[in-house]
C-alpha cells in the first residue's frame, strides 16, 4: 500500500480522460490533503508493536526492503509521463499546475523513501537514497539529515526543529536554508578529515546533485525547456511537504541536559508521534519518529509506539493542514507542548524572538497561546 503514493502519478491523465472533471490533475494534494485525513479519522490508530521475539526476523525480512526500492521506478515513470504532458500543448495552464503540484507531493513522499533507504548501512540502499532525491534536488538532505539532523534533534542548533511560538513560515526557510548550510558544512569537514577537497568524487552531495543534473538534463532532452517551469514547480511542492512535515515532527520540544551541560541522548520524549494507521502505511511508519530518533538504526517496519513520547492529535497529513494556519497550530500544539513539559514551558525549544512573551504569557502555568 506504500506504493499507492507514487502509483497516483500514473492515474491523473485517465481519470480526467474517463470522467472528464479536470479537477483529478490535482489528485496529489487531493490525496494527501483530504482522503489520507479522512481515512486516518475513519480507520483510527494502529496500535500493535512487534514482539522482541520477531525484531530479527523482521527486521532481515527483505520484502520490506522491496516496498521502498519498488517507491523509485514507479515515481521515476510518473515524472516521466508528467513531464510529456507538461511539454505538450494539451493541457491548460492550470490543468499542468494541478499535475505538477501532485507529482510535487509525491515527490515530498519520494523524499520520505529516501530517508529510509539512507539511514541503511548497505551501499545499495544509500545510492538508491540520493537517486530517489534527485527528482527534488535536494540532495544536500542525505547528509544533512542523518549527520546534522540526528545529532542536533530538538535542540535551538538544529534548523530542523522547530521552536516554540515560530509559524510554519518563519521557519520554513530558516529550515531550508540552514539546513543547506549544514550538510555543505558537514560534507566538507567529513572530506577534508580524509585528506579529500569538496570537488572528490567521494562527495555524498555533489553526487547527489549529479543525479539531479543527469535526470533534468535527460528529461530536457526528451522534451524540451517547455517544461522546465514545472518541473521547477513539482521540486519546491517536494520541498515544502518535506519542510512542514519536519516542521510538526519537533515543534517545541527541547532534549534535556547532563550535569556536564551538554545534550542528553535523544529519547521518545523529543519527537511528536502519532499511530493513525493510514498515514503510516503511507509514509513508511515515518509518524513512529519518537522511536526512530531513539533507534535510528531500526528498519520502518520493526519502529514501536511509545508511551513516553508526546502524541500527536492527528495524523501527519491532518497536522499539516493546521500547520499551514499558524493560528490554528499554536491553538492545537501550544497547550500539548505546555502539558509534555507538565506546565513547565521553560523547558521548551522556544522561539527567541517571543521568549520573553511566551514565558510572561505562560508564568501562571496557564495554556493561553502567546501572540
Amino acid at each position: 500500500m506504500g506504493i499507492m503514493a507514487p502509483a497516483t502519478l500514473l492515474l491523473p491523465s485517465q481519470l480526467v480522460l474517463h470522467t472528464g472533471f479536470p479537477v483529478f490533475w490535482w489528485i496529489g494534494p487531493i490525496l494527501v490533503l483530504i482522503v489520507v485525513p479522512v481515512l486516518d479519522w475513519v480507520v483510527g490508530e494502529d496500535g500493535n508493536n512487534p514482539l522482541d521475539a520477531d525484531y530479527e526476523r523482521l527486521s532481515g525480512d527483505r520484502y520490506y526492503r522491496w516496498c521502498t526500492y519498488l517507491y523509485l521506478p514507479v515515481q521515476m515513470l510518473g515524472l516521466w509521463i508528467a513531464a510529456y504532458l507538461w511539454a505538450g500543448d494539451g493541457l491548460r495552464v492550470i490543468d499542468k499546475v494541478g499535475l505538477a503540484a501532485t507529482t510535487g507531493f509525491m515527490s515530498g513522499v519520494g523524499i520520505n523513501a529516501a530517508h529510509e533507504l539512507g539511514h541503511r548501512v548497505e551501499r545499495l540502499e544509500r545510492w538508491l537514497a540520493k537517486l530517489a532525491l534527485a527528482q527534488s534536488g535536494y540532495g544536500h538532505f542525505y547528509v544533512e539529515h542523518n549527520k546534522g539532523h540526528h545529532a542536533r534533534v530538538a535542540t535551538p542548533a538544529d534548523p530542523a526543529s522547530a521552536r516554540l511560538g515560530e509559524s510554519l513560515w518563519e521557519f520554513l526557510p530558516r529550515s531550508v536554508i540552514g539546513g543547506f548550510r549544514s550538510g555543505i558544512t558537514l560534507e566538507r569537514d567529513r572530506l577534508k578529515r580524509r585528506g579529500l577537497g569538496w570537488w572528490s568524487t567521494r562527495n555524498n552531495i555533489l553526487q547527489a546533485w549529479a543525479m539531479t543534473l543527469v535526470l533534468y538534463a535527460a528529461l530536457t532532452v526528451a522534451f524540451g525547456p517547455a517544461m522546465l517551469p514545472y518541473l521547477a514547480l513539482q521540486a519546491v511542492m517536494a520541498i515544502g511537504l518535506l519542510e512542514t512535515i519536519n516542521y510538526v515532527e519537533h515543534y517545541g520540544l527541547l532534549r534535556g541536559r547532563r550535569p556536564n551541560g551538554l545534550w542528553a541522548r535523544c529519547s521518545p520524549a523529543d519527537s511528536w508521534n502519532s499511530d493513525r494507521l493510514v498515514t503510516n502505511i503511507f509514509l513508511f511508519h515515518l509518524q513512529r519518529h519518537s522511536d526512530h530518533h531513539a533507534n535510528p538504526g531500526r528498519r520502518y517496519q520493526t519502529l514501536r509506539s511509545s508511551q513516553e513520547a508526546p502524541q500527536l492529535p492527528a495524523g501527519y497529513a491532518t497536522m499539516v493542514l493546521l500547520a499551514a494556519i499558524p493560528p490554528l497550530w499554536r491553538r492545537v500544539m501550544d497547550p500539548r507542548v505546555l502539558a509534555h513539559y507538565e506546565g513547565d514551558i521553560s523547558r521548551a525549544n522556544i522561539s527567541p524572538r517571543k521568549r520573553t512573551r511566551i514565558l510572561a504569557a505562560h508564568g501562571g502555568g496557564g495554556v493561553a497561546a502567546a501572540s
